[in-house]
């Protein structure tokens, strides 16, 4: 009897391998994901690629965790998923990289070519019309049906996510075609090649010169300064025109903090809509002036508005302006080069506040308006957070109470270091993001701050927290129910339903999972969580503390001498 062990036939390449050399030849190193039955074409042949895996437990979570993996690196983020369930639980996850410009190139499977279509063969996860689910959320949708078309379906999927601006993109392949060994030769190079926007020339000079001749010129920096990477070009206009800048929520960043010409992101507050409204001539750059950037749209603007925006969809859709369908970086970059060819403006006169002073009076009124409202606790809490994280890290925020606060309040020392769920509110974000981030640079610390109930939508990625070693902190602030929805129907209705919750004890919870994990308080919260950063791997802090929202100044609040911003020259 012969003793010799049979040997495996040798692995004859297939579409699931078209899939991973496609992604490597455009560049990737890191893919997110969870299998599924239909996809394991796609899952086997990642192991026989260079590329690294990161699985989470829950495929909503896997799509945050690659948003911020994009947002952070600035690319494209593939995401894997299976069939139907699968593919559908990505869904809330690919609205956020949507309305955040998140370039998530999600690849899901779909069932045998047959079936597709009709719901006839009853195969299990079978939709009608999975991509027809995806086009109302995702900037585009790519269906290769052949193994020949997979290189070039992923290069067109991949060239989509990166055009500007950026977005989620879905590409969907069938079972049988991920299996079935193919001829097609081993992809080696593939290009995509994202189009370009830069700004029409005439449109350039035309804002250049409302912009150098304004006596009043105020910008507001969004998020799309942040993704263009256009800081240098943003601090080099405003020192220009000695225009003061404000950030969005998504822009934070973008600006120095404590740039004598920064106004911060105090946009839920009247006295900041006053100033922007004042502005004779108002620069929005990569914002579409939202329900958050404009104050839930109490923002009326008096002077001229030019509006810099790469969504064509968004350019001038909330207020008439000068349009520049242009991408920020360049469009910027043009202005910066309009205005220095131009002569200084005039001063707007004697007795004019300059706008420096101008700034520092509005965030002076603004401080006081908010010491006036018995919200000490908060604001040491965000001071606190502020104090342990350390420069270089990044931060990922859930829809939370201290959230809320961290979106105008928290200095994030540099661009690209602030990530959460404004751009469509979902719960859930802040830990998984914060892992994703954490695979994009585990060198550097991430911190993830939850409310009780968004901790619960994560849960179960400590599992994945602790696979990785993923050097995450979460801190968790545990106030026993959804504490920005019961703020909001107190305040609507005088009393909160469906907002109180029974939590796990964190602490324990987190220590089932093999992550280390400390209940603090307020007066040790610094302490506690830069200890927590300073080690390697996951951790978690509990922090039980009720917080509230500072009240926002409306326009009858407005003071009855109209001040806003002080004419400057």
């Amino acid at each position: 009897m012969s003793t010799t062990t049979p040997t495996a036939a040798p692995h004859r390449r297939n579409g699931g391998d078209l899939v991973m050399e496609s992604l490597t030849a455009l560049g990737a190193s890191t893919v997110f994901g969870l299998p599924g039955q239909h996809a394991l074409g796609v899952f086997d042949a990642l192991r026989r690629s260079e590329l690294r895996y990161v699985g989470l437990r829950v495929e909503n979570n896997a799509g945050f965790a690659a948003d911020a993996y994009a947002r952070t690196t600035h690319g494209v983020a593939p995401l894997l998923v299976s069939t139907g369930p699968g593919a559908l639980m990505t869904l809330a996850a690919l609205q956020e990289a949507a309305a955040g410009s998140a370039a998530v190139l999600a690849i899901g499977s779909q069932v045998p070519l047959a079936g597709i279509g009709g719901g006839r063969h009853g195969y299990l996860h079978e939709l009608t019309d999975q991509s027809a689910v995806f086009r109302g959320v995702v900037k585009s949708v790519h269906t290769a049906r052949t193994a020949s078309q997979i290189p070039s379906a992923v290069a067109a999927a991949w060239e989509s996510a990166l055009t500007v601006p950026h977005g989620p993109v879905w590409l969907e392949i069938p079972q049988d075609v991920l299996l079935a060994p193919v001829e097609v030769p081993q992809v080696k190079e593939l290009h995509a090649a994202p189009r370009e926007l830069p700004p029409r020339p005439e449109v350039a000079a035309e804002a250049a010169r409302l912009l150098a001749e304004a006596r009043r010129p105020v910008i507001l920096a969004g998020g799309g300064v942040v993704r263009a990477g256009a800081e240098a070009e943003l601090l080099a206009l405003a020192e220009a025109l000695r225009a003061p800048v404000v950030t969005t929520f998504g822009g934070k960043g973008a600006f120095p903090w404590e740039h004598p010409l920064s106004l911060r992101s105090w946009l839920e507050d009247r006295y900041t809509t006053e100033f922007l409204e004042d502005a004779d001539t108002l620069l929005v750059v990569g914002s579409g002036l939202g329900e958050l950037s404009s104050n839930y749209h109490t923002f009326r603007p008096r002077g001229r508005v030019v509006q810099i925006e790469a969504d064509l969809g968004k350019l001038e859709s909330n207020h008439a302006a000068l349009g520049m369908h242009a991408d920020a970086r360049p469009a910027l970059a043009a202005l910066v080069k309009e205005v220095a060819d131009r002569p200084a403006r005039e001063s707007a006169g004697a007795g004019s506040a300059a706008p420096e002073d101008a700034v520092a009076d509005l965030l002076e009124r603004v401080r006081q308006r908010i010491d006036g409202q018995g919200l000490d606790l908060e604001q040491r809490i965000l001071a606190s957070v502020r104090e342990a994280l350390p420069d270089d890290a990044v931060s990922c925020w859930d829809m939370t109470i201290l959230a809320y606060w961290a979106w105008s309040a928290f200095d994030a020392r540099r661009p690209n270091a602030l990530h959460s769920a404004q751009g469509s509110g979902g719960l859930g974000y802040g830990f998984p993001a914060a892992l994703g981030a954490a695979v994009a640079d585990p060198a550097r610390p991430v911190l993830a701050v939850s409310g009780d109930g968004g901790a619960m939508y994560s849960i179960a990625e400590l599992a994945t927290a602790r696979q990785y070693a993923l050097p995450v902190t979460w801190l968790i602030v545990d106030d026993g129910g959804y504490g920005i929805l019961r703020e909001y129907m107190n305040d609507a209705f005088g009393e909160a339903t469906a907002t109180e919750l029974a939590r796990p004890d964190f602490v324990a919870l987190a220590e089932s999972f093999g992550v280390p994990a400390v209940r603090t308080s307020p007066e040790r919260l610094r302490e506690d969580l830069a200890a927590a950063l300073a080690e390697p791997g996951p951790s978690v802090v509990v922090l039980p503390a009720r917080l509230r929202m500072f009240a926002p100044t409306h326009l009858d609040d407005a003071p009855a001498d109209g001040a806003g911003a002080p004419e400057a020259p």
